[in-house]
């Protein structure tokens, strides 16, 4: 039993006439008598009474209305597949780190599946290190993140420079200067994120080259609470600027000074050897120009 065999039941039901149904087809009657043979013959049921008129029998009559909708979606399941292929259609995986998960992706979907509506999209969020063992095992199709540790059989394609800044509560005796360098930050509370947090491991490496700074610390485990215990007045933070646009209310931010306080992100893949599909390449190339861009 195939589809056209299906079409052609369905078309003599239409015209009430094996000749017609052939003349619409495009096939000998021979051909039409054949496959309704082979059919009725596959189903162990007769589906028509052959008198003067062709009539449905009542096993017929229920393999129609079944038929219907079997060979709706056939068609539909072989759109779906052309579209797949042509990367119209299909699911994706993306992995991404914050900020970029909270405060860049969100429009850059939206602007994607405006074009793409029958892609599906999954976002999972977290660390460098976490993102990279996914690519790996082939959990998700690539990621946005900073720059793995030598050594992964993986492919870094760099995109942008996230500029960090400094986070004060408001009423903070550092908030007098317009711009802070990092000695300055010397005997205050500084708010850092986890040890395995790449932005962690950026930091502390600025502050080693800053020479060795005497300061109490508070780790916090989410990049995106930071903001929350700096208007507590806990401590002061270095984050990533894009996450204080607009500024949050009761936290004054600064620049600084003397030193380049930033981290390189990009998009994570599998090597060549492992090609994306045509859904995720897809979303891969928008994502990279429009990341790029921005």
């Amino acid at each position: 039993m195939d589809i056209k065999t299906l079409k052609t039941f369905q078309c003599i039901v239409k015209y009430g006439s094996f000749n017609r149904a052939a003349e619409e087809m495009n096939y000998a009657q021979s051909t039409i008598t054949m496959q309704i043979q082979k059919l009725e013959k596959e189903i162990g049921a007769q589906l028509f009474d052959r008198g003067k008129t062709i009539q449905l029998t009542e096993a017929g009559r229920l393999f129609y209305e079944q038929s219907l909708d079997i060979v709706n979606r056939m068609e539909q399941l072989q759109i779906n597949i052309a579209d797949m292929k042509n990367g119209e259609a299909g699911s994706v995986r993306i992995g991404a780190t914050e900020p970029t998960a909270s405060h860049r992706l969100p429009i850059q979907i939206a602007q994607f599946m405006n074009n793409y509506p029958r892609i599906r999209i999954a976002v999972e969020i977290a660390s460098t290190p976490v993102l990279a063992e996914k690519l790996l095992r082939g959990e998700i199709d690539f990621a946005i993140c900073s720059s793995p540790e030598v050594g992964t059989d993986l492919h870094f394609e760099p995109l942008f420079m996230e500029k960090f800044v400094l986070l004060l509560p408001e009423n903070h005796s550092l908030t007098a200067q317009n711009t802070i360098q990092l000695t300055d930050i010397e005997g205050h509370r500084l708010l850092i994120t986890a040890e395995t947090c790449p932005y962690r491991k950026k930091l502390d490496f600025i502050l080693q080259e800053a020479g060795q700074l005497s300061m109490d610390t508070m780790e916090i485990g989410s990049m995106t609470a930071l903001q929350h215990y700096v208007q507590r007045g806990l401590g002061i933070a270095l984050v990533p600027q894009i996450m204080v646009d607009p500024i949050p209310e009761g936290i004054t931010v600064r620049a600084i000074g003397g030193a380049e306080v930033d981290m390189l992100s990009g998009m994570l893949s599998r090597s060549a050897v492992h090609p994306l599909k045509c859904a995720a390449a897809n979303i891969y190339r928008f994502l990279e120009k429009e990341l790029r861009q921005n």
